[in-house]
Formats: C-alpha cells, sequence, structure tokens
C-alpha cells in the first residue's frame, strides 16, 4: 500500500508533531508520511547551497535525507514558544526552537518560525523562516552579515 492510498487525518498541530517526529528521529518513511505528494517547503532566508523552495514530497525528503546524512545537527526535541492560528483552520503559524546537539559545537538552540498548512493530514505547504545565522553556528560556522 503506498502512503498516497492512505486515508490521513489530523490537524495541523496534530500534524506538526508528526513532523517533529520525523526530524528527530530521521526517518524518511514518516517525513514521507507527513507531506503530500505535491507539498511545497520554502524558506525564504536561506544560505549559499540551500535551495529557497522544495515542491513535491519527493524533492523536499530526498533533501532533508541528504541533509541528515551530511550534516553535524542532530535534533533532540522542540521547544514551542507559540502557536498562532489564521483565518484558515488548516494554516498556523509556530514559534519554535529546535533543540539538539551539533558534532562540531555540542548543544543548539535553532530559533525559527514555520507557517504550516495540511490538508487531508499532510503537509502542503511548508515555510521554514530559520534563523540562518543560529544554523551556521550550529554547524560550527560563521556567517558574515
Amino acid at each position: 500500500m503506498t502512503s498516497e492510498s492512505l486515508a490521513f487525518t489530523g490537524d495541523a498541530r496534530e500534524v506538526l508533531e508528526k513532523f517533529r517526529r520525523a526530524a528527530i528521529s530521521q526517518s524518511v518513511d514518516e517525513m514521507n508520511r507527513v507531506y503530500a505528494p505535491d507539498a511545497v517547503h520554502e524558506f525564504p532566508f536561506t544560505r549559499p547551497g540551500v535551495p529557497p523552495r522544495l515542491e513535491g514530497r519527493e524533492a523536499i525528503v530526498t533533501f532533508m535525507a541528504a541533509s541528515w546524512s551530511a550534516g553535524p545537527l542532530k535534533y533532540e526535541r522542540y521547544r514551542t514558544l507559540a502557536v498562532h492560528d489564521t483565518g484558515d483552520p488548516n494554516t498556523i503559524v509556530v514559534e519554535q526552537e529546535a533543540l539538539g546537539t551539533s558534532s562540531t559545537i555540542g548543544a543548539f538552540a535553532l530559533p525559527n518560525i514555520v507557517v504550516l498548512t495540511v490538508r487531508e493530514g499532510q503537509i502542503v505547504h511548508l515555510r521554514d523562516y530559520v534563523n540562518i545565522v543560529a544554523a551556521a553556528a550550529a554547524r560550527g560556522v560563521t556567517l558574515e552579515v
């Protein structure tokens, strides 16, 4: 049975938690289940080498899996600072920190804001406003600002 043939459920908050669990476990299978086939994942603030927009579940999950295998970061948990509802019941805005360890610097806290839209229990659009200076520092790299 393919993930397209499964019935998906969950509101935006539930899908957010599924996404977080998949990121913490670095599970390609779980990420494949959390994203819709036609999903879009955007990084409005990005660094060289990171595309600003990924289209389609396959491209998104392939990018994530490559980042997990090549990068020094391991997420251990998320701290939610705030979740804001929008005029669309399928969309939330999340202020959060990804907490974990880096093989280059040790413990890190990576602040970001996520705008998450779901349909039928899967992510259809995610805008990831990651703090690129903090992300670089967690990797042991200094960015010129």
